[in-house]
């Protein structure tokens, strides 16, 4: 079993705080929502994750089963289990997914040699056609394909913890429920659950990926948790109240622009 521990997390970008004391634990097989207005910080939260560059960590720590994540780069990261899921995913001209999935699970000392038959019963289980397993990866392909796309490959790499970064943005009703369907399979597996880490703004995600805890991050801090049912309330009442009864310390970081939140510079770090 494993476990992603985030630790009194503060961190910078251009000179403005974002992240004002975070700490949140994911175990395997356990689903976290993280809900927040715009500005709040859950896109930057995932970037400082998984060690997107231009954001500089002043305070706190960021552990995978005891390992320290924030001392290894990018690609190390991926390889010891952390995975996320992009709001906005890449288009990678050239580069069929077949290969981007055997050179990753290559890299990873797992067997490839039956990626094809893998991949096409992977894609039949949310509903991807199998025409675009040989095309350049999510070139010419719907918002929904995507992250239909990008749901497939997190199927395929079984990593321990999944940071999914608004996996509901831009989806139509089907796509939204075969890719959190998906996911939700995956938490609950009896070999090696996965542990999810949900950022989303709605509680549509959440009626198919039932969150055990669901957290509000507001100006950098989480200041709520609770059960399912505290989405609920949040599709009914908004953040006002969470918004109106939290420190606003000063320095506008509810307000902060988050840079590039497709984090298509992770490919090159």
């Amino acid at each position: 079993m494993s476990e992603l521990v985030i630790s009194g997390l503060r961190a910078t970008v251009a000179g403005r705080e974002i992240l004002r004391g975070v700490d949140l634990t994911v175990r395997s097989g356990e689903v976290h929502a993280v809900m927040g207005p715009n500005g709040a910080g859950k896109s930057t939260l995932s970037a400082v994750v998984m060690g997107r560059s231009g954001y500089e960590v002043t305070a706190g720590s960021v552990t995978l089963d005891g390992e320290d994540v924030l001392a290894m780069p990018t690609w190390q990261r991926a390889v010891a289990g952390l995975h996320l899921v992009m709001q906005y995913p890449t288009e990678v001209p050239g580069v069929a997914l077949h290969d981007v999935m055997v050179e990753a699970l290559g890299s990873r000392g797992r067997d490839t040699g039956s990626m094809r038959d893998r991949l096409v019963a992977e894609a039949g289980r949310i509903g991807f056609e199998e025409r675009f397993l040989d095309r350049a990866l999510n070139v010419d392909l719907s918002g929904g394909e995507k992250k239909r796309n990008e749901t497939l490959q997190l199927a395929m790499l079984e990593p321990r913890i999944a940071i999914l970064d608004e996996l509901d943005s831009g989806l139509d009703i089907d796509a939204l429920r075969d890719c959190s369907r998906r996911v939700e399979e995956m938490s609950n597996v009896t070999e090696r659950p996965l542990g999810v880490l949900a950022i989303t703004h709605y509680n549509r995600l959440l009626t198919e990926l039932k969150p055990d805890q669901v957290h509000i991050l507001v100006r950098g801090r989480i200041v709520a948790s609770g059960g399912p049912e505290l989405a609920t309330t949040l599709e009914t009442d908004g953040y006002a109240a969470f918004v109106e009864g939290s420190d606003d310390g000063g320095d506008e970081a509810d307000t902060a622009a988050e840079p590039g939140s497709a984090l298509d510079d992770l490919f090159r770090i």
